[in-house]
């Protein structure tokens, strides 16, 4: 374990060398010598270790762990960078948690507290978004059955929009407050519509953090994992995050980076890993977010440590727009999508526009050299953008492709699996 000391170190620019004590190693240059073994591994294919991990976020080598993580997203994506025309819809939050990181909840009875109806939610889905992305507060009075008719109402309005909902943090609160299994929790959202789970609710699998953060009442590890698990095993794919740049040290960024490796071992179906940056607020749990090399670092370090993911995540909302569009060559194969209204970062202060257009997230693209590919929520392209496509977007006469008919659901092994 690191000492507080060595936890979030000071945001140091890589030691500069001279030119003659840089190495030059199959096509790296690097600084820190310390990571040529590293890169030998990544070259053979090999797995890396939990030390290997911790060696690379201590290392101020940015260039070289960049270059890796490139080489390794490359080869498991060419040049593609995928996004997606979503909404994030937040139907409460109200919760009845209070997690010293999140300035997202309320009481019932405090000002900005909200609850959405289903026509509420359904009024922020149009035909061109391909994935509805839905999370919220955990609701003291909400039955399951509300949630599970407002998936459904979704479904019967959009029946081939792709509906992605409910971190494992909202699943096993639903099972204790009403006393279901996880089991039939699933199998009733999957017979109401739902297609996929995000990643939400993991924050750091570190005791300690849940303790000194106060999120010791929703799912840890064990139980989030198993939650996954569990989804995996009907077909039903997710995604994975970790919450950094708050009192985490880089041991526990590593462990939480191995257990989720392990678990998608297991059971396969992790669609993508969405490193997560605190956004200080209102409570201040360090005195500055994150650098932009912190954010890069950890974005290169989990793709060379998440050998069995096939995507990484640049979350634009977190890390804004420039960072984002840099992370794509630092090991990122996605930039998320249009988001349309994010509330939960927001609530933060995070610094980013609530939403952006499809024209903004393609020119960040090629601005990064890489190949737009709008995509659904399982990864299933939409559309790969040529030269034609993106002029004609950049000119703002490009024509949106229609949701497919036959959007792909949940509650069957999903063939994507088994391919991998």
């Amino acid at each position: 374990m690191l000492s507080r000391g060595q936890l979030w170190p000071e945001r140091r620019s890589a030691i500069l060398r001279p030119a003659n004590l840089m190495q030059h190693i199959h096509g790296i240059t690097f600084t820190d010598e310390h990571l040529i073994p590293i890169w030998e591994r990544v070259r053979a294919g090999e797995r890396l270790s939990p030390a290997d991990g911790l060696t690379m976020f201590e290392s101020h080598d940015l260039s070289a762990l960049g270059g890796m993580a490139d080489y390794v997203a490359r080869a498991k994506n060419g040049e593609r960078v995928h996004f997606v025309i979503n909404v994030h819809i937040n139907p409460t939050n109200i919760c009845v948690l209070n997690c010293k990181f999140c300035d997202y909840v309320h009481s019932r009875n405090d000002d900005g507290a909200w609850e959405m109806t289903p026509q509420e939610i359904l009024a922020h889905i149009t035909p061109e978004m391909h994935e509805v992305h839905i999370v919220g507060g955990h609701h003291p009075d909400w039955p399951f059955e509300y949630h599970e008719n407002y998936i459904r109402a979704i479904r019967d309005a959009h029946p081939d929009i792709q509906i992605k909902a409910f971190t494992a943090a909202e699943i096993d609160y639903f099972a204790k407050r009403w006393k279901l299994s996880v089991d039939e929790i699933l199998d009733r959202l999957v017979a109401a519509g739902l297609n996929s789970m995000p990643g939400g609710g993991a924050e750091i699998f570190s005791a300690r953090v849940a303790r000194e953060l106060r999120y010791t009442g929703k799912a840890q590890a064990a139980r989030w994992l198993e939650i996954h698990a569990k989804a995996h095993a009907r077909g039903i794919p997710s995604n994975a995050t970790m919450l950094y740049g708050h009192i985490e040290t880089y041991a526990e960024r590593v462990e939480h980076l191995r257990l989720l490796r392990e678990q998608q071992d297991a059971s396969g179906g992790f669609l993508a890993f969405i490193p997560l940056e605190y956004q200080v607020s209102t409570e201040k749990l360090v005195a500055r977010h994150a650098s932009a090399l912190e954010d890069l670092k950890t974005i290169a370090v989990s793709r060379l440590m998440l050998d069995n993911f096939p995507h990484v995540k640049a979350y634009w909302i977190m890390l804004q727009e420039d960072t984002a569009a840099i992370a794509l060559n630092f090991g990122a194969d996605d930039i998320d999508g249009t988001i349309a209204k994010e509330r939960i970062a927001h609530a933060a202060d995070a610094r980013s526009p609530g939403g952006v257009t499809r024209k903004r997230l393609v020119r960040l693209i090629r601005d990064a050299g890489k190949t737009p590919v709008e995509r659904d929520a399982l990864y299933n392209d939409v559309k790969v953008y040529g030269e034609e496509d993106v002029v004609a977007v950049m000119e703002e006469r490009y024509r949106p492709v229609q949701r497919s008919r036959e959007s792909p659901r949940a509650g069957r092994p999903l063939d994507k699996f088994a391919a991998r």
